[in-house]
């Protein structure tokens, strides 16, 4: 019966009824939505008023029947204008939204209306039809995610439902409704997480069946949803819920094909048996049960028609892979190749499963299967990619690596696979094929792997099309190649990718690949051209030549290193930021310089530059602060002190000169914190530089030039202020020289004494320079000694000097507890020498005191103690000074000279006949005196 066939009293006239006034208002409502475009969205107010009016409606219950019927209507109207406005909006809305919450709230209010009247005479079902309301009411809210509302529609439909005997029902849409009833009930418990009653309700359902092959499908359905729901949580509880759900589901399915008789209703229960068949040998494979699951392919496959589905390939695939029967799973593997109803992504999906399962020994497989599938159907480049993923695996420590980039490469490289990368349509696959066959290229690369790299890397640019738009990843792809190549030594390959490379995108990284090569080739001349080569690079940074640097002391080719640090160096005036400091770099040059004998001259330029750079930036700047500036400025200090040593050593003294000069310069140096630098070592590189000037004039055969000359002096004069202020012996505290060297401050002395010389000054500078020597504690007779036979000869002699230190030794070397007869009697003899040379016969009393001296000095030794050779001396030219005044009649002289010969043959052994013959002729002499009466 329609609503419209039912007759009631008109609203407008019956004013007495006190239901009247809501009613009216209700239907005012209802008219105001029925004209409510469905382009805008339900006014919100309207429910609001039409929920508070039916809660006032509510209140004046029990109604009239006629009051019954009135509502009744308002309520299909309500229900009506929403479905109509509902459908027009949808298909205005291109959104996937279906209903809002307004729209559900209006339903509610329409079921909550009916339910009012639910019990009214004349409407056949009232109960059915407002439990068919809160249904549908029930599975808005369900769609919006509003279970507690559902829930509460759903039990409301239940009651009105629960009162009819089920058996006494024989409409279908009412039989429907009973089953759909408890199903929602059912899916909104379980969304809710009550499981148990989700169970319980479809454990109901069975009992509202009505022997409907609709009915059976429905509910075995629901049972296999929730089995799939479960198995999909991965829950180890949960695999045997499921396996019961699914079992529940495949039950109902063959109950029902018992009962119904029609054909398509069968087919339909025997499509939903077999899907519930493959889920249950699913959810045994999940439980690794083996068996179970190829028990279930079999009866499946037997079954009536023979079930065909794809996933039963795989099914049984897996289940053999599990037992490790895996001819059996490659036989299922090959057999999905000639099956053309296998999609492509369950294919895709046994390779993965099989190559994840076989390994290495089905890589072969995997690829036999993969190209035999590309001759019998249409293969996305999307599953390409796939399987290349699996069979390269994650990373290098998959077993078998090399085996499985042999296999890929063959792969990628067939024709047929590399067609379905063409073209403009598989620009973003191409993309993704390239970037996984290259980091498969470069994991072996990192392995150091590079023969299967440079395969893999040649595969990569299979799929890079040669247009302008991938020129530059083309010339990346040489790049690399060559870098494989070089790995293997192949230098001539290497050779012909860098070229490739180049003629696509000239840069820095093609000419230091070139500069590699060279290198490997051992061919300096071509790596030193290649370095000022990347020095015209557009994109060139001096990082480049630092690296080459690395690179060619690696291969110990050490004028190439030298060749791009002194490149490297001219980039630093320039103040732009460098990959290392300026004295870091000078300090690799020098180490490789030394390292090669023959190379001082190269050094010491290196060493000038270094010094030159220090005075234009400063020490803070150049050497940095704190403890790393004063090792920089140590290491070149030491260094030019070690080299300026050898050559010295090795007779080179115009080198050691400049050496130890540039050592006093940086041993100078203060560096932040520090109240003077290493003052003793400036002291002895200054002296040291000045013995090295005289010693390279001797070897020239040269003399000094006036400038040079006080060049040399204004050094020593640097040095003197330092020995003022420093002690000297030889004490060594630590690892640090604190005093001077005594040796080296009679250098000092001696070099100092030589050139004062030089300048034709007066003696008394000399003089003054060896009698401070004298009064230091460095001092000694031998140094004097030296000092007086140096001051003695020459043509710039200095006799006083010579006196001065010949009479300071004498008397330094009597002083001694245990004096050196043999130097006394050299420095006796040296100092007559003096005397009698640059005295004359002026003053022959001086003289004459020498030899009294000596004979003071040899009174009271042992025999031999004084050298004879020297006492010899002594007596024979004391006595021969007798002769001119002999000759002359000078008698006193005459006699003074012959008695202290006497005197001093007398204590020389051996000297006893000359002794005779001297008394002998004394005798005679005298009588001769007296004869002459000059007695």
């Amino acid at each position: 019966m329609r609503i419209a066939e039912i007759s009631s009293p008109d609203l407008h006239h019956a004013v007495t009824d006190p239901h009247s006034h809501l009613l009216s208002q209700i239907e005012s409502s209802i008219k105001d939505l029925e004209r409510h475009s469905p382009e805008s969205p339900f006014p919100e107010p309207l429910s609001t008023s039409l929920r508070l009016r039916l809660s006032h409606l509510t209140s004046l219950s029990p109604f009239s029947n006629s009051v019954k019927l009135q509502i009744w209507k308002l309520s299909y109207r309500l229900w009506n204008s929403c479905v109509d406005l509902s459908n027009a909006s949808a298909v205005l809305s291109s959104s996937s939204t279906k209903f809002t919450n307004e729209h559900a709230n209006l339903r509610q209010i329409s079921a909550d209306l009916l339910f009012l009247a639910n019990d009214v005479i004349g409407v056949p079902s009232p109960a059915f039809k407002s439990a068919s309301f809160f249904y549908k009411t029930g599975i808005i809210w369900h769609d919006l995610r509003k279970f507690d509302q559902a829930i509460n529609c759903f039990e409301k439909a239940t009651d009105l439902t629960a009162r009819i005997d089920v058996t006494t029902i024989t409409d279908n849409e009412e039989r429907k409704l009973l089953l759909s009833l408890n199903l929602a009930r059912a899916r909104s418990a379980w969304e809710v997480s009550d499981r148990n009653l989700a169970i319980t309700l479809l454990n109901r359902a069975k009992t509202v069946l009505f022997g409907c092959a609709e009915n059976y499908k429905a509910l075995a359905n629901q049972y296999l949803v929730f089995g799939k729901i479960v198995l999909s949580n991965n829950e180890a509880c949960g695999v045997n819920e499921g396996l019961k759900l699914m079992n529940e589901a495949l039950e109902l399915c063959e109950k029902g094909m018992r009962i119904v008789k029609r054909h398509d209703e069968t087919l339909a229960l025997k499509t939903l048996r077999s899907k519930t068949l493959r889920f249950i040998a699913a959810s045994h494979l999940q439980r690794d049960e083996f068996e179970s699951v190829l028990k279930c392919v079999k009866v499946l496959r037997e079954s009536s028609g023979g079930d065909d589905h794809p996933s039963l390939s795989v099914l049984a695939m897996k289940a053999w892979l599990g037992l490790g029967r895996f001819g059996e799973a490659e036989k299922e593997l090959k057999g999905m190749v000639v099956n053309k109803d296998v999609p492509e992504g369950v294919w895709v999906s046994a390779v993965e499963s099989y190559f994840q399962a076989a390994g290495v020994a089905g890589a072969e497989t995997a690829k036999g299967v993969f190209l035999g599938l590309l001759g019998r159907c249409h293969v996305s480049a999307g599953a390409a990619i796939r399987v290349v993923r699996r069979v390269v695996g994650d990373g290098m420590a998959v077993e078998g690596s090399r085996v499985r980039a042999k296999v890929v490469a063959e792969v990628v490289s067939d024709e047929r696979v590399v067609a379905l990368f063409a073209g403009e349509e598989a620009v973003k696959e191409r993309t993704t094929m390239h970037a996984v066959l290259w980091n498969c290229a470069a994991d072996h690369f990192r392995s150091k792997d590079y023969e299967t790299s440079a395969e893999m890397f040649e595969k990569s640019m299979l799929y890079v099309p040669y247009n302008i738009e991938n020129r530059i990843l083309r010339a990346k792809g040489f790049r690399v190649l060559c870098l494989c190549h070089l790995g293997l030594s192949h230098l001539d390959r290497a050779q012909e990718y860098i070229n490739e490379a180049e003629k696509l995108e000239p840069n820095i990284a093609c000419a230091f690949l070139k500069f590699k090569i060279n290198l490997q080739k051992n061919d300096c001349n071509g790596a030193i051209t290649q370095v000022q080569a990347m020095t015209t690079c557009l994109d060139f940074t001096p990082d480049f030549l630092s690296l080459s640097a690395h690179e060619a002391i690696a291969c110990r080719s050490l004028p190439v290193a030298v060749s791009s640090l002194s490149n490297l160096l001219n980039f630093y005036p320039s103040g732009k930021p460098m990959p290392t400091t300026e004295v870091m770099v000078l300090r690799t040059l020098i180490t490789i310089l030394t390292e090669d004998s023959g190379k001082e001259l190269e050094t010491l330029k290196y060493m000038k530059r270094a010094h030159k750079r220090l005075t234009e930036l400063g020490p803070d700047c150049f050497f940095g602060k704190g403890e790393v500036g004063r090792r920089e400025r140590d290491w070149l200090a030491v260094n030019s002190w070690n080299t300026g040593t050898r050559v010295g050593k090795e007779v080179k003294y115009g080198l050691c000169a400049d050496f130890f000069r540039l050592a006093s310069e940086f041993y100078s140096v203060v560096i932040d914190g520090e109240v003077q630098g290493n003052n003793v070592m400036v002291c002895k590189s200054l002296i040291l530089t000045v013995s090295a000037m005289i010693a390279d004039e001797k070897q020239r055969k040269a003399t000094l030039l006036d400038t040079e000359v006080k060049q040399a002096i204004e050094l020593l004069d640097r040095a003197g202020k330092i020995l003022t202020t420093t002690s000297v012996g030889s004490q060594v505290e630590g690892d640090e020289i604190t005093t001077i060297d005594p040796n080296l401050f009679f250098t000092y002395t001696l070099n100092a004494y030589d050139l004062h010389t030089r300048l034709n000054e007066t003696g008394s500078e000399q003089l003054l320079l060896v009698e401070k020597f004298a009064a230091s504690k460095s001092c000694s007779p031998n140094y004097l000694l030296q000092l007086g036979l140096h001051a003695s000869q020459g043509p710039r002699s200095n006799p006083e000097v010579a006196t001065f230190a010949l009479k300071t030794c004498l008397s330094a070397l009597l002083a001694s507890p245990l004096p050196d007869y043999q130097c006394v009697a050299l420095t006796v003899r040296k100092l007559i020498a003096v005397c009698a040379i640059h005295k004359g016969d002026t003053d022959d009393d001086v003289v004459y005191c020498m030899y009294k001296q000596a004979y003071r000095i040899m009174v009271g030794l042992k025999a031999g103690e004084y050298p004879l050779e020297e006492g010899k001396w002594l007596a024979m030219t004391a006595w021969n000074r007798a002769a001119l005044p002999v000759r002359l009649g000078q008698v006193e002289a005459a006699r003074k000279w012959m008695s202290i010969g006497l005197d001093l043959a007398g204590k020389v052994p051996g000297m006893d006949m000359y002794k005779s013959c001297m008394e002998d002729f004394v005798g005679g002499l005298e009588n001769k005196f007296r004869g002459n009466g000059n007695g």
